[in-house]
């Protein structure tokens, strides 16, 4: 059992303890701003749904996609470069060729991270961006590795 604490600034409890020697937990559990890349307004893709389930957790999101303009109540950009405050992760719902631009990308704006989402795979942009000093989860969707440890009750 997580000790939860409620925090003002978001009005939502969030998990304050995480299982020793999880970094996957200490990551989310440190985590408060996630920009997704390849978010979509179509409610049935999975990357709506999950960054839903992400706002619900208490995480501010921010949608990157070049053809939207609000996604979630929350103001679209274009790129991770226009976003004007700081990224833990980059969560990454594109294709596995366009990893190592989002990647360089993470790197630029100084994300704490990046996230491929399962089926997304780039062992070489995974490796850049951990020689950059980023931590990199491959192949693992966030909304089910955040349940499996923080199931909110």
């Amino acid at each position: 059992m997580h000790k939860l604490t409620h925090d003002p600034n978001r009005g939502v409890s969030r998990p304050q303890a995480a299982p020793a020697g999880d970094p996957t937990s200490e990551i989310l559990k440190t985590s408060h701003t996630i920009a997704v890349v390849g978010l979509s307004s179509r409610r049935h893709r999975p990357s709506y749904g999950v960054a839903q389930y992400l706002q619900s957790a208490g995480y501010k999101i921010i949608p990157v996609n070049p053809a939207e303009t609000e996604i979630l109540g929350e103001k679209c950009y274009a790129r991770l470069e226009d976003i004007p405050e700081h990224v833990d992760i980059v969560d990454i719902f594109r294709r596995s060729e366009f990893v190592p631009e989002i990647v360089e990308s993470a790197i630029r704006i100084g994300a704490r991270g990046v996230w491929m989402q399962e089926g997304v795979i780039d062992s070489e942009a995974a490796e850049r961006a951990r020689r950059a000093g980023l931590f990199v989860i491959m192949n693992a969707c966030i909304l089910k590795e955040h349940i499996k440890r923080f199931r909110l009750h």
